[in-house]
Parts: C-alpha cells; sequence; structure tokens
C-alpha cells in the first residue's frame, strides 16, 4: 500500500492553522504529515515540525519555489528544519550541497515545473529523461505530479515507474478515492493530499477525521 502524506497546505501554501489541524489529526492513524516552504514564516514551521516528531510521525518539506534562489533559500530552510523528507525543487546538484550531511531525503521534481500552483508540462519521454538523469545525480526518490499533467496520467506514472527502481511520491491534485485507487495500481510509493482534505473534498464526509479515514482506507 502507497504512504498517504497529509499536506497541511492549500493553493501550493502551508496554512495558517497547520499546527491546530495537526492537532486534531494527530491520532487518526496518518503517519506522514507535511507541510510546503511558503505560508508560515521558519518558527511556526519549527514549531509544527516539533510537533509532528512528538508524535513520532515523518516530516516532510515540499518545495515549490520557482526561482533559482528560493529554491536554494528553501533548501537551506530544509537544512534548519531537517524534515525526514524533502519533496519537490527542480535543481538537483545545488540543493543536494545544501543538505549534504544530514539525513534529508530528497525527492526532486522531475519535468517542466511551471505557475504556482505547480503545473507540470514536457512529454513523456522529456519526464522519463529527468527521471534518469536524477537516479544519476543520487537522489533518494522522485517527486511527480502526476494530477498536474497536460496529458495521460496512467501513461505517464507507469513510464515513470518503468524507468526507475527509486521510490516515487505523486504529488498535487489527489482529490478522490479512484485517483487513490489508480495510484495503488500503479505501485507508487507514496501520495501527497492537501486541500481536498482540508475543504472535506475526498469523500461526502462531514470532518477532517472523515476524511482522513477514507483516504487511509482507499489506499490500504
Amino acid at each position: 500500500m502507497p504512504e498517504f502524506i497529509l499536506m497541511l497546505t492549500r493553493d501550493d501554501q502551508t496554512v495558517p492553522d497547520a499546527r491546530a489541524l495537526y492537532a486534531e489529526l494527530a491520532d487518526s492513524g496518518v503517519a506522514h504529515v507535511g507541510f510546503k516552504d511558503v505560508g508560515l514564516p521558519e518558527d511556526e514551521l519549527a514549531a509544527l515540525v516539533r510537533d509532528i516528531r512528538g508524535n513520532g510521525h515523518t516530516v516532510h518539506l515540499e518545495v515549490v519555489a520557482e526561482s533559482r534562489e528560493a529554491t536554494l533559500t528553501s533548501a537551506r530552510l530544509a537544512a534548519s528544519l531537517e524534515p525526514d523528507y524533502l519533496l519537490g525543487g527542480s535543481l538537483i546538484e545545488p540543493v543536494q550541497e545544501v543538505i549534504a550531511g544530514s539525513e534529508i531525503r530528497f525527492f526532486p521534481y522531475v519535468g517542466r515545473v511551471v505557475g504556482h500552483p505547480c503545473q507540470l508540462r514536457g512529454s513523456v519521454s522529456e519526464i522519463v529523461e529527468d527521471v534518469r538523469q536524477a537516479e544519476a545525480a543520487g537522489v533518494d526518490g522522485i517527486n511527480l505530479l502526476a494530477y498536474r499533467y497536460s496529458g495521460d496520467v496512467p501513461t505517464l506514472v507507469n513510464a515513470v515507474r518503468g524507468a526507475t527502481e527509486l521510490p516515487v511520491v505523486c504529488a498535487g491534485s489527489v482529490a478522490s478515492e479512484q485517483q487513490i485507487h489508480d495510484l495503488v495500481g500503479f505501485g507508487v510509493w507514496g501520495f501527497t493530499i492537501g486541500a481536498a482534505v482540508l475543504d472535506l473534498r475526498v469523500v461526502d464526509a462531514p470532518s477532517l477525521r472523515g476524511q482522513v479515514d477514507a483516504v487511509l482506507r482507499a489506499a490500504g
């Protein structure tokens, strides 16, 4: 079963009440919790990391910065916060240099990532080549914006899975039980959901707990 990474985010930003939402869901069965590099100041993100770690959960920081300098700033943020996983960002070697010596596992984006919220562009063959180059650079996994791709999603995910032995996380715009079932079938390592859970859109359930329960069932 793939890992469900609960993102305390909306519109590619960490939500202002992230700590309160996490406190509400800390005993829900979620083991992986994440946030974005934008939306809250560093001291509040550090407090959120302490909350997540205090419950024995795994911390994910996803980089959505677009420019080189902004991406490096976010990498330095990661080096300070020391999440378990650093997801996203389109730079590889410069980010690896920033986080060198840490135990952070790095899953960069592949393909051409544009806009905010991020969208994935490029042909399947171009994205697969990016995967191979990322693997050759020594990354720990791949962060694939599968449901933000402008082409055929199953073709893309299956091609990426077939091109690498690295774990693949599918991030962005997962918003239904059917998509989760599809990701299970694709054999991905994990997937992220943020706003669809926070806005009670995954299933017809009136609570955050009901949304999380449904996602965990679908993934299992």
